[in-house]
């Protein structure tokens, strides 16, 4: 299974990160930066308007690679400039040849939040995200039970990091409740299986709370898509692919914004 994979990968990653940097050396170096209590990302996808999440990707265990041609500062900065909202950044470096190095430009070089996606199993990663320069993070009720969540998201709010609990299933969006999640992502595609189904969000919306934030992830490609998420009442939604496949990104971005026809 891939997500098996993907999971025994990151756990030798986080290991290799601890010998170089050992854990209290990162949890210490995380604390010691201001920790606002703003939340940046969650409070940019308050908006009357669905919010734009908008993913800079190079590669992904599914597509394979995407862009060949990665000049990833720019990309962020046209997502910017075309009125996204948060910008998401793939730090896997071996199925989505991504990087911290990445996020810690990116987050530099614009002004709207950084999501960190990952698969974050340890600790370790969260304090690592607010040193490398992330405004949120991405965790997955399918590597992180209801008590391993509410842990992660304590120490999200300790570093004044926002969360983005990712769900796929009834029962996954009950234990991100549980949990206390403020934002819930709900992922059209099925981690297991990869399959892609738009309908997931739109059947899952009803079970998330009005007060929390609902997310709507992958297979989103289209401003028919869009008008139905809308419809549905989500409030923000992630795109990758469809954006990182267009040679003009803030074309495209304006097009699902329903900008231009």
């Amino acid at each position: 299974m891939i997500l098996d994979t993907l999971v025994g990968s990151t756990m030798k990653r986080v290991a290799a990160a601890k010998d170089r940097e050992p854990y209290n050396l990162m949890k210490k170096k995380a604390l010691s930066l201001p920790a606002s209590l703003e939340f940046r990302f969650e409070n940019a996808l308050k908006s009357k308007e669905i919010a734009f999440i908008c993913e800079v990707k190079k590669a992904s265990p599914s597509k394979g690679l995407i862009a060949a041609d990665f000049p990833y500062l720019t990309i962020a900065k046209e997502y910017e400039t075309a009125g996204a909202s948060a910008v998401s950044v793939l730090t896997e470096p071996e199925f989505f040849q991504g990087s911290n190095a990445y996020l810690t430009e990116i987050s530099r070089s614009i002004n709207i939040p950084v999501l960190r996606k990952d698969f974050m199993v340890d600790d370790y990663q969260l304090y690592e995200a607010k040193v490398i320069g992330a405004d949120a993070v991405l965790l997955i009720c399918a590597l992180l039970d209801t008590g391993k969540l509410k842990k992660h998201l304590s120490i999200c709010d300790e570093l004044g990091l926002s969360a983005l609990v990712e769900a796929h299933t009834k029962a996954e969006v009950y234990s991100a409740l549980q949990a206390g999640a403020r934002i819930i992502g709900v992922n059209n595609r099925n981690l297991k299986t990869f399959a892609v189904d738009l309908n997931t969000s739109i059947e899952l919306r009803p079970v998330v709370p009005p007060n929390v934030l609902f997310v709507a992830e992958s297979g989103i490609h289209t401003i028919d898509d869009i008008n139905a998420l809308r419809q549905a009442g989500v409030d923000a939604v992630l795109i990758g692919e469809t954006l990182m496949r267009s040679a003009d990104k803030k074309e495209m971005l304006a097009q699902l914004r329903g900008e231009i026809i």
